[in-house]
């Protein structure tokens, strides 16, 4: 079947298809916290309960599978870009997906550590003419 008529769109391999839109309720994008590609995403632990998780138990929230996966592979701190690529999903999904991850507090964003500069002009010069010196 294919997508131009009244059924569902369909991947002759996979089946129906689902949109990236579809996933994240419509949303293109995080209002809160920028999320860098290289910021580490880790998962939060959450008080055990009865194998259940405290902070999902405690809101009326109920996350989908790809939150559950996020979860699943955020137990080692994954970058943001790692996270997309491990679920073959769009970055901007993923982003809407840490989100609402985040607004539950069920996971920690690391920001990367800031690039050192460079040393200027002035400090290499000392450092070859050193060397020269040897």
């Amino acid at each position: 079947m294919d997508g131009r008529g009244g059924g569902g769109w369909y991947d002759e391999a996979a089946g129906p298809v689902v949109r990236p839109y579809a996933l994240t309720g419509g949303r293109t994008h995080y209002d809160g916290v920028e999320f860098d590609l290289v910021a580490l995403i880790a998962a939060v632990e959450p008080p055990a309960q009865d194998g259940d998780s405290a902070a999902l138990a405690a809101s009326p929230w109920a996350p989908d599978p790809e939150h559950h996966m996020i979860l699943e592979l955020c137990r080692t701190p994954l970058s943001v870009a790692e996270i997309a690529s491990d679920l073959e999903l769009p970055l901007g999904v993923v982003r809407v997906l840490l989100g609402d991850l985040l607004d539950h507090s069920l996971i920690q964003v690391r920001r990367p550590a800031p690039v050192a500069q460079f040393p200027g002009e002035r400090v290499l010069k000392e450092v070859i003419d050193g060397i020269r010196a040897l």
